[in-house]
């Protein structure tokens, strides 16, 4: 079926790095919920209506909040697709993860008043009179919630939509939810047993659960969250299989709306190759990283004194050094300032977030190590880095 609704709705469903082209696949996805989740907010209601089941009504209204997550969504998809303008030079992606934001607050809203709802429900208890039909009925909107996850899944995959792959979550929570809902129905026909408004608190709480999730995964996002290490290692691979490239450092990456990267780094060369040509390589470099992974990238030049031997010795002697303290830490921009009575080691060093000793103690440590090679003569000038990506020697 999703297959059919792609190939019939959506024109060139291929071409998923057009924008035009995922608003396509937004637009599918939130007619399929606002239509599906319709259908079940009317039988659900009709259903919890003349039963007087609280925790029917808690589900009805779920539903109708779903429908209207799906209206957010299809907006959020609408405003995300324009394209970038004066006062939004990246583009307006990122409204797809408000939308998200503002899906999750609606539902926990209502989970907050179904909560309150069931309760006066466990205090003030009324019986529950419920039809086979209105059972079956509840089956068929657990097979349909199914589905409406699986189809979600799939489309948020396909287009790698974090607000539809939330949505696709929320249905399989639905899933669970009618079928506490259904349980509540069944035992209040074949027993007797009114356990509705505790049926009804458990839904609400599986609600305020599921909001808060959403509003999690859609806040991440926004505050900056740090890039997939898949994604990080594929680029590094990228930028460091040039043969002139010896090395990468200070490699940051933004996302400014799914599909929508932004990232630079310090890419190192020869010192002693000629710039016209290592200028040449690095614009071939962020010319194909655009083309083959959708990422603009800028990179920074750092010429490396590669040819003397000095500089290489006291090079791989600090970076032992480093291991031995950490083997998380990293160096990068090397120099050697030689003079009669001190040399100067000038570099920097990326320290890992969450590191157990201050930059003050490190460099300490540091410079104790280098002085086992000459008591007074050699002193380290560090600049300390924060990692912005989890690759290594980034």
């Amino acid at each position: 079926m999703t297959e059919f609704l792609i190939r019939h709705f959506i024109k060139d469903s291929g071409q998923l790095s057009d924008p035009k082209v995922r608003g396509r696949y937004g637009l599918l996805s939130s007619l399929v919920g606002i239509c599906c989740n319709a259908v079940l907010f009317l039988c659900k209601f009709l259903i919890g209506t003349v039963s007087g089941s609280v925790s029917i009504m808690a589900d009805s209204v779920n539903n109708l909040s779903d429908a209207g997550s799906s209206v957010v969504t299809l907006i959020g998809f609408r405003i995300s697709g324009r394209p970038a303008d004066e006062g939004h030079p990246f583009g307006h992606a990122r409204a797809e993860y408000i939308g998200g934001l503002i899906v999750s607050f609606m539902i926990l809203l209502l989970g907050v008043e179904f909560l309150r709802s069931s309760f006066l429900k466990i205090l003030h208890p009324e019986p529950v009179t419920i039809s086979a039909l209105a059972l079956f009925l509840l089956l068929l909107s657990i097979l349909l919630k199914a589905w409406m996850g699986l189809f979600n899944r799939r489309v948020g995959k396909r287009i790698d939509s974090a607000a539809l792959l939330a949505t696709a979550q929320d249905s399989f929570n639905d899933v669970i939810t009618t079928s506490v809902v259904l349980l509540a129905a069944a035992l209040a026909k074949f027993t007797g047993l009114q356990i509705d408004g505790y049926m009804g608190v458990a839904v609400a709480l599986f609600i305020l659960y599921s909001g808060l999730g959403l509003a999690r995964e859609t806040v991440s996002p926004l505050l900056g969250q740090a890039p997939d290490p898949g994604m990080v290692q594929a680029l590094e691979k990228k930028i460091t299989s040039y043969d002139e490239v010896l090395g990468v450092h200070d490699l940051v990456v933004h996302s400014y709306g799914p599909g929508n990267w932004y990232a630079s780094v310090h890419a190192e060369v020869s010192a002693k190759e000629d710039i016209l040509k290592s200028h040449d390589v690095i614009d071939n470099i962020e010319r194909e990283v655009l083309a083959q992974m959708g990422i603009h990238l800028v990179i920074h030049l750092d010429p490396v004194v590669t040819d003397d031997p000095a500089i290489n010795e006291l090079r791989e002697f600090v970076r032992g050094k480093l291991r031995a303290i950490d083997p998380a830490l990293s160096m990068h921009d090397f120099r050697v300032v030689f003079g009669e009575t001190h040399t100067n080691l000038i570099f920097d060093v990326v320290v890992p977030v969450g590191f157990r000793q201050s930059d003050h103690q490190l460099g300490e440590q540091i410079q104790q190590a280098v002085e086992e090679l000459d008591p007074g003569y050699y002193y380290t000038v560090v600049t300390f880095d924060r990692s912005y990506t989890s690759a290594t020697g980034c």
